[in-house]
Order: structure tokens, then C-alpha cells, then sequence
């Protein structure tokens, strides 16, 4: 039988369509090629910005509704930042933030009320829902809340290390500065012996502070393994390099580090106008502005560089 013109070059063909089939095939690996779409790039964006309306109106409520707004904001924030570590670095990163913070957080907690150690003796009020030991469920669920971002912040200014592990921890317990004299206010907790306190500051103990710090550190030091190793997924960026209001939009962790400058802001006003705690104000402008502050500058920095993802792993 005879061949047909052409036929004698089919296995060189066939080499060929052989030899450049890998540069055609899927990634063997998805999950590291992933890049989230628009929608699931706004999330984080969308939950920032109902939390912030949940903030704005504390001061515009009291008793009972204060109570549950109280709650209602904290469960958003933990939201916020489980769901941002979900999506911008899946599901063993979001495993290990709410198994190191809201688990770490109930422990330490427990032991609070318990033994006084690490931050000293206090009990809450109940007024912040179900308890479990005299623990409000949602208070490990604050830890969550800010541990995140602080340790984005943190990731964003320093290079892995001790360093970092130290800046984080600063970065959430000096959010405490804020929190803690404002929670006394409304009776949601309180202290057996707030002395020696900051001036200004009566019902709130100096231990109350140092625990936090050392515990944010502990927190950070087991947080970072699982965090830090994770590079976050790429995220398109829009049509230009910052959307309308100044967002870098392929900047997966851009929410986190609005939302920290955002709590740091809005304390700072709230404290100092609404909630009448000038002192607790100027502590916690104080005890924040270790993160913030730098923070800010990178991120002014940053925009004024042009577009792209920062290294934070």
C-alpha cells in the first residue's frame, strides 16, 4: 500500500505536539496559582464597611442595644478577619488563626478569671451574652478580631523574626489602651484592684497592659509559622492602579490595614469626643501610633511608588 505525501513526517509531528504539551497543561497545583476574582475581592471590603457603620453607632446607643451592638461588632471583626485569612490564604491559614487567637484567647481567659494571671483579677458583668466559666463567648472572638491585623501590620513593616513577632504584639496590645478603660466604663467588666493605673486612667491596672503584651507576644510567636510561611494569593488589580477611594486594589491585605488604621482613628475621636476618655484617648493614640503610625507612612509610600504586592512572607 503506498503512503500519501506528508505521512512520513507524522512521528516528528507527534514529538513535537508531545514535547510542548507541558506548556499547555494545567497547573498540577491550583491552589498556588489561584487568583481571586473581583467579587471575592470585595468581600473583606464589603464586612469592613458594615463594621464601621456598626461602630459609628455606638456612640449613638446605650444599655441593652449598646450591649448587643457591642457583640454584633465584635462577631462582624472576627468575620472580617477569619474571612479575609480564608480568602487571601485559604483555609489551613484561617484554621490556624481562629485555633491559635479565639482558642488561645478563651484560654487565657478562663485563666484570667480564674486566677488573676496574666493581667490581674476582674470579672465580667454579663451583660455581653453567654458565658462559659464567666468568660462571654464572644471575647475570644475580639482576640481574632485585631490579632490579625495587627500581625499584617507588623508583616508589612518587618521581616520575619523576633522583630516582627514583637511589633505585632505591641500592635495589638495597644489596642487594649482603648479598649479596656471603655468596656469599664459600661460595666461590661471589672477590675478587683486597678492599681497602680495609667493617670487618667483609675480603673484599669498597669498589669492589665503588661499581660496583654506578653500574651500578644505569645500569640504572635504561634501565629506566625502558619501565617507567615503562607504567601497571600495575587489579586487583579482594577482598571487602574488605586480605585476612588485611594485602595490599592491588588493588595490582598489592604482591608486588614485599613481596618487597623481605621480602629486607631476612630478610638481616638470616640474616646476623646463621644465617649468622654480624654486620657484613655491620649494613651491609646499613644500605644497604637507604634504600628499605626509607620503603617500609614509605608502604605503613603507605597501609593505614591505605584502599583504592587508587598512581600509579607
Amino acid at each position: 500500500m503506498s503512503r500519501r505525501p506528508g505521512t512520513a513526517s507524522q512521528p516528528d509531528d507527534r514529538a513535537a505536539e508531545a514535547t510542548a504539551a507541558p506548556a499547555t497543561r494545567p497547573a498540577s497545583h491550583p491552589a498556588r496559582a489561584t487568583t481571586a476574582g473581583p467579587v471575592v475581592r470585595r468581600v473583606p471590603w464589603l464586612l469592613l464597611g458594615v463594621l464601621v457603620l456598626a461602630q459609628v453607632g455606638y456612640p449613638l446607643t446605650g444599655g441593652v442595644t449598646r450591649a448587643r451592638l457591642t457583640v454584633a461588632t465584635v462577631v462582624l471583626g472576627w468575620l472580617l478577619s477569619v474571612g479575609h485569612a480564608l480568602l487571601s490564604r485559604g483555609p489551613r491559614t484561617a484554621a490556624a488563626l481562629v485555633l491559635v487567637t479565639t482558642g488561645g484567647g478563651l484560654a487565657v481567659e478562663l485563666l484570667g478569671v480564674t486566677t488573676g494571671v496574666p493581667f490581674g483579677g476582674y470579672r465580667y458583668s454579663g451583660e455581653l451574652g453567654p458565658m462559659v466559666a464567666g468568660v462571654p463567648l464572644v471575647i475570644p472572638l475580639a482576640w481574632t478580631w485585631m490579632a490579625w491585623p495587627a500581625w499584617l501590620a507588623a508583616a508589612r513593616l518587618r521581616r520575619p523574626g523576633p522583630a516582627r513577632v514583637v511589633l505585632a504584639a505591641a500592635g495589638l496590645a495597644g489596642w487594649d489602651v482603648f479598649l479596656d478603660p471603655q468596656m469599664v466604663a459600661e460595666g461590661y467588666w471589672t477590675w478587683r484592684d486597678p492599681t497602680p493605673a495609667l493617670p487618667g486612667v483609675p480603673d484599669v491596672p498597669v498589669s492589665n497592659h503588661l499581660g496583654w503584651f506578653l500574651f500578644a507576644t505569645l500569640l504572635m510567636a504561634l501565629l506566625g509559622p502558619a501565617a507567615g510561611r503562607a504567601a497571600p494569593r495575587r489579586w487583579p488589580a482594577g482598571p487602574t492602579t488605586h480605585d476612588r477611594v485611594g485602595r490599592r486594589s491588588g493588595d490582598p491585605d489592604a482591608p486588614m490595614h485599613a481596618l487597623y488604621l481605621w480602629t486607631y482613628g476612630a478610638s481616638i475621636l470616640a474616646h476623646a469626643v463621644f465617649l468622654d476618655l480624654p486620657a484613655s484617648a491620649a494613651w491609646g493614640a499613644l500605644a497604637m501610633s507604634i504600628v499605626a503610625g509607620p503603617l500609614a507612612v509605608a502604605l503613603a509610600r507605597s501609593r505614591r511608588a505605584g502599583p504592587g504586592v508587598p512581600e509579607t512572607g
